[in-house]
């Protein structure tokens, strides 16, 4: 059962209103509760989700992502001994007071920054029972009238953002449930879900990048790959998929899959379809896909970018 930190405002954007008729979302599931076990000793006491590329936590950036989307709430499915989480999301307003007391303003607006963009709400979940079984856990958290939602993995940064904005449109043209996924070299696919496709009939220039997804096979070998369209963590799904939840049964390890749900969705006749994204995504999960991330926003930040870019041309030709 969600636990709410604030009320929801129905005039923020991704509305009542406007998350209905647009076909736009107004609730994004992230799911937080692993124990981050390719992190440790470092998650042992901090979440990842609150390490921080730069100075901004991973759960911000995701939140971020969220509010440009238009969402007005941010469903964060987490474990009791996971709780920091959510009190990131809680107002300081000793350390407020302070920072605006001494004139720091440019740190004081980074630390409303959060509170501002979205309304955080806590969903427990509490034995880790899969991906699947972590979206169910959050259907209590949406409005009845809303038909569909967005799951975003703080693993995954996609960049850059707005791949959800595209994927809100691929609803509104096609209905159904829009994944997310990327091409990858054909040596690769074994690390991945790949997805099996066909061609969107009356696709035009505009959907160039969107295919019908007919079935999903996770980390095949090569030579049985269906294509090299690869999933990634942002999901865009249907309501209906808490049913195909509830009749999905645990696979491997006890856990139910949100790919064993889409695909009943596909056997039932839902339309599922995949935006194919061709930006940048780092892997949060682990440390060397952090790093990499870490640098990435470094170089392209005014701050630290210019003196870091010398620095590693510096270092590299050691």
């Amino acid at each position: 059962m969600a636990t709410t930190n604030s009320s929801v405002p129905s005039g923020s954007p991704g509305g009542v209103t406007d998350g209905v008729s647009t076909g736009g979302i107004r609730t994004v599931v992230v799911p937080a509760a692993g124990l981050g076990t390719r992190f440790l000793p470092a998650t042992k006491t901090v979440p990842k989700e609150l390490l921080p590329v730069v100075d901004t936590p991973g759960i911000e950036l995701i939140a971020k992502e969220a509010s440009e989307a238009g969402a007005s709430r941010l469903a964060v499915v987490t474990s009791p001994r996971k709780q920091g989480i959510m009190a990131f999301f809680d107002r300081d307003e000793l350390l407020e007071d302070t920072l605006e007391a001494r004139g720091k303003t440019e740190q004081l607006n980074k630390v409303r920054a959060v509170n501002e963009m979205i309304t955080a709400v806590s969903v427990n979940q509490d034995r880790p029972l899969g991906l699947g079984h972590a979206i169910g856990c959050a259907e209590d958290s949406l409005d009845d009238d809303e038909d569909a939602f967005a799951v975003l993995l703080p693993d995954d940064l996609v960049l850059p953002f707005g791949v959800m904005n595209e994927m809100i449109r691929v609803r509104q043209r096609y209905g159904g449930t829009v994944l997310c996924g990327f091409e990858v070299p054909e040596d690769e696919v074994s690390n991945y879900g790949v997805f099996e496709i066909t061609d969107v009939e009356g696709a035009d220039n505009a959907d160039s990048q969107v295919r019908r997804v007919t079935g999903m096979v996770e980390k095949p070998d090569v030579a049985d790959a269906p294509s090299n369209i690869v999933a990634t963590g942002r999901y865009l799904l249907d309501r209906s998929i808490f049913d195909a939840l509830r009749k999905t049964t645990p696979g491997k390890g006890g856990e139910i899959q949100v790919t064993d749900a889409i695909a009943r969705l596909i056997d039932e006749g839902h339309p599922v379809h995949v935006y194919v994204h061709r930006g940048n995504r780092h892997d949060l999960g682990n440390p060397g896909g952090f790093i990499r991330a870490c640098v990435d926003f470094a170089l392209d930040d005014p701050s630290y970018g210019p003196s870091l870019e010398r620095w590693l041309a510096h270092r590299l030709e050691k």
